[in-house]
């Protein structure tokens, strides 16, 4: 048996191997604009995380309220930069074309909130 060289298209019995049809991995099923909306608005409570399926993870960030806030801040940090993933390991459904405005939002809703509770005080 004879292994292809670096660069080459491995030979089988019915021919080559069309690269369309390898699948590097499951489709992307979860939308980012409802994780990222969930994350925002629930977070602490772990919906974002049982939308995902990490049912486990969901749980936990249910009862410790997010990590005290600061799982519930990474989580939607890692949803704005792209890098959440569903339980199948597929990243989110229409991250490159919402990624703007969500962040864009999410910056401006924060900072408007924190100069309301400045001006409050």
């Amino acid at each position: 048996m004879s292994y292809p060289q670096y660069g080459q298209v491995p030979q089988y019995s019915q021919g080559p191997v069309p690269y369309a049809a390898v699948q590097y991995g499951a489709p992307p099923t979860k939308s980012f604009i409802v994780t990222w909306i969930l994350s925002y608005l629930l977070g602490s409570f772990g919906v974002d995380r049982f939308y995902l399926g990490k049912i486990g993870t969901g749980v936990l960030k249910l009862i410790t309220l997010g990590g005290f806030g600061i799982w519930t801040l990474i989580d939607l940090i890692i949803v704005l930069a792209g890098r959440a993933r569903d339980s199948a390991g597929a990243p989110l459904k229409g991250y490159a074309e919402h990624k703007t405005v969500a962040i864009v939002i999410t910056v401006v809703v924060f900072v408007g909130t924190l100069i309301i509770s400045l001006v409050t005080q």
